[in-house]
């Protein structure tokens, strides 16, 4: 394995001991479960099912639609008992289109084919049954893993990388599940392998994670794939940066790992290859982490999906201490929740209850230019004139400092001494200018559409004054014929 000291990066506390220990349980099933139909990157599912219906465990939910989406199934047996707009895991709280599912307590599966030995599956047919699963990137991205593998074939990779970095602080969710489910991953990334005729296979773990890398070692003895550890340094997790650490090679800016012969999935995701394959199971749960110091008990869950946060904290034993801030996956990329009555998605990796001590509430002071943020940052970037371009509302200079490059870490807001909430001035730069250049091809558009449409009243114009002429030729033609006849 090719290493290497990568530029920037962090090592913020991570707390993973407060939930690492503990086995992973299994969450019951709630009274109801709010399946939502955006789960993923991509075009939201369209509900196939009816209020009143009775479902089975696994019976799809919602359909995929377009090229960029994925389904939805159920993660019980039950009734169907509303089709509606329900709170999204978002800052906003803007509500997204659910399923309401009322369980049975039967937790009956749909009836499903006989399993075929995966292995002899062509890779088309593998990338079919993963997107008919509904499997999308665990890691947080959620793009559908289909589309990843299916373009990834049809564009040729060398080499396919599992993530196991897992450098997000508080976060164990991988950690327990390479310890418990070891086999389960390894079996599903070969199975991506053949899916995308790759040549190499290589596991990327943090070194602060040893019983989790010895468990994958040993699972992956004799299967020729490698098991690498990677140092703890934040945020190792990130593609670009893991990709560098394992093959040594950089993916340029505005690339993909595609481009370089690679292709990255994540170890959950790995898993939920293994049982859509193995045992005809479509992703309806998750491993999520619950975590922070304002939890009276932490661990790690598998959760049907469309369990709100709120059973999930109260399965819990509730608060020890009133939280300062609720988030939805690690507290330098996750989203900070509006309230608890948010329903897991397949891209909940944890849910944190944070104190007042844990998080960082000082106020922010005048920038001093001591260049910590330029340290700190994994893509080489200048956060301090990226921000202050900003500041001077100057959005087109700050593109040219690279912002597009900008990950969204938050490395440089970690380790800003005072306190500078920069990535989210640079999340709030690439919405403005995604805005721009959206408004920009708006005016591009109508002013292709104005000239068609004055090209085509030119023409209709030459074509009624051709007429015009035709029928003045016409009648003069006529009135001559009718003089000389007479």
């Amino acid at each position: 394995m090719f290493k290497k000291k990568l530029r920037g990066g962090v090592h913020p506390s991570t707390h993973k001991e407060l939930s690492n220990t503990a086995k992973i349980r299994r969450f019951p099933l709630s009274d109801r479960l709010y399946v939502s139909m955006q789960q993923h990157l991509g075009a939201p599912a369209t509900p196939v099912v009816k209020v009143g219906q009775t479902v089975g465990k696994g019976q799809l939910l919602g359909a995929s639609q377009g090229a960029i989406s994925a389904p939805v199934h159920a993660p019980t047996s039950g009734k169907i008992t509303a089709i509606a707009e329900h709170t999204a895991p978002h800052p906003s709280g803007l509500p997204v289109l659910a399923v309401t599912l009322e369980p049975d307590g039967r937790d009956q599966w749909e009836e499903n084919p006989p399993v075929v030995d995966p292995f002899k599956l062509a890779p088309e047919e593998i990338c079919t049954r993963v997107g008919a699963a509904g499997i999308v990137g665990l890691g947080g991205a959620t793009f559908p893993a289909a589309v990843k593998l299916g373009s990834s074939l049809k564009t040729g990779v060398e080499t396919l990388i599992l993530n196991g970095g897992e450098c997000e602080p508080y976060l164990t969710c991988d950690d327990r599940l390479m310890r418990e489910h070891s086999t389960a991953i390894i079996q599903g990334a070969l199975l991506m392998q053949q899916a995308v005729q790759a040549k190499n296979v290589i596991i990327g773990i943090e070194d602060n994670k040893p019983e989790a890398l010895e468990k994958m070692l040993h699972a992956a003895a004799g299967s020729g794939i490698q098991v690498a550890s990677v140092p703890s340094r934040y945020p190792m997790g990130s593609e670009k940066q893991l990709v560098q650490q394992l093959t040594g090679k950089e993916i340029p800016a505005r690339s993909r790992a595609a481009d370089s012969g690679l292709v990255v999935h994540n170890v959950a995701t790995a898993r939920a290859v293994y049982q859509a394959l193995f045992e005809n199971r479509p992703l309806i749960s998750r491993i999520v982490t619950l975590s922070g110091q304002a939890l009276t008990h932490q661990g790690n869950w598998e959760v049907p999906l469309g369990t709100l946060a709120s059973q999930l904290i109260n399965y819990a034993s509730g608060f020890d201490a009133t939280p300062a801030r609720l988030i939805m996956g690690g507290p330098m990329m996750g989203i900070q929740l509006p309230d608890l009555h948010v329903p897991v998605i397949k891209g909940t990796s944890g849910i944190l209850a944070l104190t007042n001590d844990e998080i960082n509430t000082r106020e922010p002071e005048p920038c001093v230019r001591c260049a910590s943020c330029v340290r700190a940052c994994p893509m080489g970037l200048l956060p301090l004139e990226m921000a202050a371009s900003i500041r001077a509302g100057d959005l087109e200079a700050t593109s040219k400092l690279g912002l597009g490059d900008c990950v969204g870490c938050g490395a440089c807001s970690y380790i800003c001494p005072a306190s500078l909430p920069l990535v989210h001035l640079f999340n709030y730069a690439k919405g403005e200018l995604a805005q721009s250049h959206r408004d920009a091809e708006k005016r591009e558009r109508t002013k292709i559409l104005a000239r068609r449409r004055e090209e085509r009243l030119e023409r209709q114009a030459r074509e009624k004054e051709a007429l015009m002429a035709a029928r003045r030729a016409a009648a003069a033609k006529k009135a001559a014929a009718e003089e000389s006849s007479s």
